[in-house]
């Protein structure tokens, strides 16, 4: 895709920081809020569960690879740092992991659905809120696109990735164990899949759950 003019830009990341910031932010607290929850406070004694952004801020995922994606592509993905749990605290660690790691992903739906509302708000509104109304619906608009790219970006069972854990807690131990010993290596397939066009094989999914967070927030779609 041809990239962007720098007013074109800086209109994408008015639309785009706030929802991005909060999708992660919001995604690695709730995992680090769910473990100490589980009986581990890693999370916590390091200061991550918390919601304040700088915490979590990863200088490439969440500010550098963003930016260069919005800029060259007008679509914006990142990461925040990974937050540390520590199985070995949890009470029953198969168990809890399964959970702590699939509150990210939750977390980032309950965002969907409220970006979805606020849209619907402003809309309910009207003029009321001026040349604001359009600026505010882009962000919520933006919002529910990234939580739930987010989510289902999370949820494939490649470890490092949520989905990874949770399927490792779900699956005999046997296999289990085979599938965490891709780990370390989990990284690279992941970029690997998004350099060969993973976001094609997930987009329909991403727009399909989309349409069901704005039919559910009663969010009107042409």
């Amino acid at each position: 895709m041809s990239e962007m003019s720098l007013e074109s830009f800086a209109r994408a990341l008015a639309v785009w920081a706030i929802p991005v910031l909060f999708a992660i932010t919001l995604h690695e607290a709730s995992h680090g809020y769910v473990a100490r929850r589980y009986g581990d406070r890693t999370a916590e004694m390091l200061g991550r569960v918390t919601l304040n952004p700088i915490k979590h801020i990863d200088p490439i995922g969440t500010v550098l690879v963003p930016a260069v994606m919005l800029f060259f592509s007008g679509f914006i993905f990142g990461w925040a740092k990974p937050v540390p749990v520590s199985t070995r605290n949890l009470r029953n660690p198969r168990r809890d992991m399964v959970i702590v790691a699939a509150a990210g992903p939750a977390s980032n739906m309950v965002m969907a659905l409220g970006w979805g509302l606020l849209i619907s708000l402003v809309l309910s509104i009207g003029t009321g809120l001026g040349s604001t109304a359009q600026w505010l619906v882009e962000m919520g608009q933006a919002g529910v696109l990234i939580n739930v790219l987010l989510a289902i970006f999370n949820l494939l069972p490649i470890p490092p990735l949520d989905g990874g854990r949770v399927a490792s807690g779900l699956l005999p131990v046997r296999l289990s164990d085979k599938l965490d010993a891709i780990e370390p290596y989990g990284i690279f397939i992941v970029l690997g899949l998004l350099f060969v066009g993973l976001w094609k094989v997930l987009q329909p999914a991403v727009m399909a759950v989309s349409a069901i967070v704005f039919a559910v927030t009663g969010v009107p779609t042409r």
